[in-house]
């Protein structure tokens, strides 16, 4: 068996979250919204992929409910077989994003719902690119994280000690930018997970489009 110091550290961090992870965050209006609007822009019975899946609500499960096919990828065993569990007609996979291959064009939405930060900014900025040429021209994705200029910093998640990096607002626009992607509309907010270990946290949600060209 692996020790915990060989496994991705969001493996260590959301296998210990489980369920918890879901109560303090499923809820968030900015990002029920942000889901909302992706599915307003979905062809019928569209090809989405859920990066960093979790539970599978309220992410797959809203996508599944509006008719569409979700392919869930998250790098938690635990929250792979949550999902699994309570989104039985998506397909969720254990593994990390950063190493599974992607088909070019083959995907009509992507969501990136806060998955990207215990990677570095080399990393974020080529998985969106990655993921980027995975949608079908014309496809949209969204975009979330919590927007700082840190890098590498020892934060405090939901009662754990975390190493997180981001980038700063227009920054990250930036790294969607030079991915190939058109930031149609950005919103951001301040959210207040129901956790008694967490506290208000900024978010950043990009709404964006792959150049049909």
């Amino acid at each position: 068996m692996r020790q915990d110091n060989q496994r991705p550290p969001a493996a260590v961090l959301f296998d210990a979250l489980g369920p918890d992870y879901e109560k303090a965050f499923a809820h968030a209006p900015a990002h029920l919204s942000a889901l909302e609007w992706l599915i307003e822009r979905l062809p019928p019975a569209a090809r989405t992929l859920d990066v960093g899946s979790g539970t599978g609500r309220p992410t797959a499960s809203a996508l599944i409910e509006a008719g569409h096919s979700v392919l869930g990828v998250d790098v938690s065993p635990v929250m792979v077989e949550l999902a699994t569990r309570q989104v039985p007609e998506a397909d969720f996979r254990c593994g990390d994003i950063r190493d599974l291959p992607l088909d070019a064009d083959s995907f009509d939405g992507v969501c990136v719902f806060f998955s990207l930060l215990q990677m570095t900014r080399a990393e974020q900025a080529a998985l969106t690119r990655r993921l980027a040429l995975a949608l079908k021209p014309g496809g949209h994705l969204v975009l979330a994280t919590v927007p700082a200029d840190v890098e590498d910093m020892e934060v405090v998640f939901m009662g754990r000690p975390v190493r997180a990096t981001s980038f700063a607002e227009e920054d990250f626009i930036g790294v969607a930018e030079a991915a190939g992607l058109t930031v149609l509309s950005r919103h951001s907010t301040v959210f207040d997970p129901d956790h008694r270990g967490a506290g208000p946290e900024p978010h950043l949600f990009l709404h964006c489009r792959r150049s049909a060209g």
